[in-house]
């Protein structure tokens, strides 16, 4: 019983620590020094709207954006279905 449990722990630990290294980088909420970095990326969808830049992306530059706007909406969802505590529809008292 030792030996699987230590093989377990042995298996797990470099994974543990590959998640807790991304997780650091890509968990953590944005703070006051990421906002100029939150502005510009705004100024520049506005100024590439205005432009017509957006149109001269590549496949690959557009099927990532694809994904993480499904991303988003996912999330979205999740929250809802979390929020209401329900998958369809809202319970209200009458």
């Amino acid at each position: 019983m030792a030996a699987v449990l230590k093989g377990i722990v042995n298996t797990v630990k470099p994974n543990l620590a590959t998640f807790v290294k991304y997780a650091k980088v890509e968990l953590t909420p944005p703070s006051p020094k990421d906002i100029p970095a939150v502005a510009s990326g705004i100024k520049n969808i506005l100024s590439s709207a205005k432009t017509g830049k957006w149109k001269n992306i590549t496949v690959r530059e557009a099927w990532l954006n694809t994904l993480v706007t499904v991303e988003v909406f996912c999330w979205f969802y999740v929250g809802e279905c979390i929020g209401k505590r329900s998958i369809v529809g809202y319970k209200i008292e009458v």
